[in-house]
């Protein structure tokens, strides 16, 4: 037979009642919060502290103190909450599957696959939003969006990520740079270029290839914010920058020259891992089909 205590069946309602307490200090101002008589309050942690068998706050003249029990509850009970909102959210996301937000980034086109969920899925809501560089990652984790196709490198924690194709990567110039006559182009040949440089500096790293297999440092460009900027400086020919080679660039005065030698451009689709909503999975297997060949690179953990 187990010596194990008989489980204790927490009221969420009550740990919030404690928690109001102990952010307060006293109980008068914890029951005008949360819009309960201070008698009723009182009666609440009691039978609070007797589920637990343990005393969780002391009245003092100043007010109320948490005693050594209700200091270690305390971070528990805020976790307990925590998981609760977290594991209602995801219920909610999981019983009202018709409704989806795919997010996309600069110079990717999600639209057949787009067009082709909503085919397969007539009575589903789905949006599109266009997401800033920075964006994916915190997108995703606060569920302003429920997938995103998109590039790396971003971080990944809490994701799951699956490559879905490459892009080799080009040289944006304009058409009168001496280099924009070349079928190809390597880094020795970029290696007296200025490029233009990135807030991030994950993706500063990679997009100018910075540092280089050498160890050398590639040249620095103007900061850039806006697309519109780097292309403007770029057509004036103060900085050249690396690009998708696939990336519509919609003006004649500039031209891509592909690079070699370097490593290529992974487009992505990344969810929330473990996220098991009906649509979310559709897109997922969309995505895989109607842009080339997915490969996973970090797996969902077991649930």
């Amino acid at each position: 037979m187990s010596d194990a205590p008989p489980p204790v069946d927490l009221e969420l309602r009550l740990v919030r009642y404690f928690l109001a307490v102990a952010e307060h200090r006293h109980f008068g101002r914890a029951a005008a919060e949360l819009r309960i008589a201070q008698p009723s309050l009182s009666r609440q942690i009691r039978s609070l502290e007797k589920q637990l068998g343990a005393r969780l706050l002391d009245r003092t003249p100043q007010g109320t103190r948490l005693t050594t029990a209700g200091e270690v509850f305390r971070p528990r009970a805020e976790s307990l909450l925590r998981a609760a909102a977290q594991a209602a959210a995801e219920t909610r996301a999981a019983a009202r599957p018709s409704r989806i937000v795919i997010g996309y980034t600069t110079n990717i086109i999600v639209t057949p696959v787009v067009r082709e969920l909503a085919r397969l899925h007539p009575d589903a809501e789905i949006h599109t939003r266009h997401l800033d560089l920075g964006e994916p990652a915190p997108a995703l984790l606060d569920r302003r969006v429920d997938a995103v196709v998109t590039r790396l490198p971003f971080p990944t924690a809490g994701l799951h990520v699956t490559v879905l194709y490459d892009e080799r990567r080009a040289l944006l110039i304009p058409r009168d740079h001496p280099l924009a006559t070349r079928a190809s182009l390597t880094l020795d040949d970029i290696a007296d270029e200025p490029l233009t440089r990135l807030s991030d500096p994950d993706w500063n790293a990679f997009w100018r290839i910075d540092p280089r297999p050498d160890g050398s440092r590639a040249p620095d460009g103007p900061l850039i914010e806006t697309l519109e900027d780097k292309l403007e400086l770029i057509a004036a020919g103060k900085a050249a920058t690396i690009v998708p080679a696939t990336a519509a660039v919609f003006r004649a005065d500039l031209i891509t020259v592909p690079l070699t030698g370097v490593d290529p451009s992974h487009v992505v689709l990344a969810t929330r891992a473990g996220e098991r909503g009906r649509l979310v999975t559709a897109f997922g297997k969309l995505a895989a089909d109607l842009l080339p060949g997915g490969r996973s690179v970090q797996e969902p953990p077991e649930t």
